[in-house]
Order: structure tokens, then sequence, then C-alpha cells
């Protein structure tokens, strides 16, 4: 191998994922950046190095072989950037993931950031759950942006919390982030001032036709059914029971808001502005669940 300044050894990963017409969306939307991440964390570069001031940099025939041969795995796997380099970025927080949960991503995570859902929160908001929590990073980024709450963090699978353990313990946050086992609210008798949840809404037609790099997560954080409401049904029979009196739930519905519309058209609902739209995520008070029952 001849040498090759970084530039190029990305430029030249880029072509080879799109080439491969490999799939994104976990952390990346297109080749270049998914190279610049794989490529960085290979040769042990912070991920928020500034590309000018490295481009130029020698790269050796070792690093150039290193570099592709997880290129090649990328590809040959079709595993998420995120299961090989074991590591996930939200909202510039770093979180630990692997095949056990899904890959973190929630558009949740920018109202919590950006200040979105401040206005319907007090100081008498003590008690947050995120429910369907996955590897834990909407609690862990809950329980950052508000230093005085405590936060449950619940899914039904035993690998996600497994994976959400660590993530407590990587920002030290064991004794404001507690995680519990539960199918749904069954095992959450609250009350809780706060529900976060991005649960499996992806409707049936959708899940047959995710790419590989979907179906490499678990199912279970998936699929929601034939519209994709099934777990989002469920939830709002429940919720009442387990919220304080002015209590309001966050949820993600993603790509899916013509099923939710359909589902739940008397519901009153406010639809957040993320970056994705103002139809993906939206906020629902406790007495606009009660009033639809």
């Amino acid at each position: 191998m001849s040498a090759m300044t970084l530039s190029a050894l990305i430029g030249q990963s880029a072509a080879r994922l799109e080439n491969a017409e490999v799939a994104f969306g976990h952390g990346t939307l297109n080749a270049f950046d998914e190279a610049v991440w794989l490529v960085l964390w290979r040769l042990g570069l912070p991920l928020d190095t500034d590309l000018h001031d490295v481009a130029d940099q020698a790269v050796t025939p070792e690093q150039q072989a290193s570099c592709a041969a997880l290129i090649e795995e990328r590809i040959a796997t079709r595993q998420p950037a995120a299961y090989l380099t074991r590591e996930a970025w939200l909202q510039g927080v770093s979180f630990y993931i692997d095949e056990r949960a899904i890959v973190p991503r929630s558009l949740i995570a920018e109202v919590l950031a950006d200040g979105t859902i401040d206005a319907w929160l007090s100081e008498q908001t003590q008690q947050v759950l995120d429910l369907c929590t996955g590897n834990g990073s909407l609690a862990v980024l809950a329980a950052l942006a508000w230093p005085e709450v405590q936060v449950t963090g619940a899914d039904i699978s035993d690998d996600a919390l497994a994976v959400a353990a660590i993530n407590v313990a990587r920002h030290e946050l064991q004794e404001r982030v507690t995680l519990v086992h539960s199918d749904g609210l069954s095992n959450l008798p609250g009350p809780f001032d706060l529900i976060l949840c991005n649960p499996p809404y992806v409707c049936q037609a959708s899940m047959d036709a995710l790419p590989a790099e979907y179906r490499a997560e678990p199912e279970l954080a998936l699929a929601g059914g034939t519209d994709g409401m099934d777990f989002v049904r469920q939830l709002f029979k429940d919720a009442p029971a387990c919220m304080s009196e002015h209590a309001v739930l966050v949820l993600e519905i993603g790509n899916e808001a013509e099923h939710f519309i359909a589902a739940f058209s008397e519901l009153e609902a406010t639809w957040l502005d993320t970056s994705a739209g103002d139809d993906q995520v939206l906020l629902v008070t406790r007495e606009a669940l009660l009033k639809r029952r």
C-alpha cells in the first residue's frame, strides 16, 4: 500500500460504503459521515476532531488496512456502525451500545435538550419515567437535564436493561436512575410527573421493508403490530393511573403519524418540533387521556 492522507482514506472509505449500498440512520445519514466515524474511531482519534486540522495527516499502510477491514466488516455484516464501535452519541453524550438494545436515536432527546417541554413541567416534576428505555439513553439525558429529579428506566427486555445499567454507571447516575423490568406499565405504579416513551411503533408494512441494518436490532424494540399502534393503545389505557394530576406523556411515533391520527383521532395532543419535522413526537396530558376514555 502506498502512502495516503487521512482525507483520502476517508474519501476512499465513503466511496466503498456508497458503492455497497449500505443503509444509514443509526447515528449518520450518509456514506461520508459514516466513513468519518469509522475511520476516526479505528485510528483512535476523537470523533469531534476537526477534519481540516488532520486532512493531510499521513496514514500508514497498517492503518489503511485496519480501516479497510472495518469498512468491509460494516458492509459484509450489515451491522449498524454503532454495534461495531460499541458506542453511540445522542445530543453530544456518549453511550455504550451492543446488539442487546436498539441503537439510540430518539428525537425525544432533542426536546429534552432544547427545553421544548419545559413549559409543561414545574417544581412538582420530581418523578420521571423513561418507558422502553432500551440502552438507557433517554433516562440518562433526563437525569442530566434535570439534576433534581429521580428517573426510572423501564423495559421488558432484560438484555436491554443490562446495557442500560452500563450507561447509568458510566455517567455515575446510580443514585438517581433506577432500572425496572416491566411489560409496559404493569410493574410501574408511579405516580410519575413525566413519562417519556419511544415505543415499538413500526407498522407491519414498514417492518417488512426494513433494510438489514434495522433487522440487526431487537425486533421487540421496533415492531408495533399491523398499524404500529399496539403498544401505544395499551399505554394510553394504563397511563392515567400511573400519572400524577398534572403529568404529561411525551411520545415518539416516528413516521407513523398517519396511523397514530387514525387510531387516536379524538385525542387532544400537542405535536412538537424536531429536526425530523413536527409530526414525529407529541405531548399529551393526563387530562386529555382521561377525557378520551
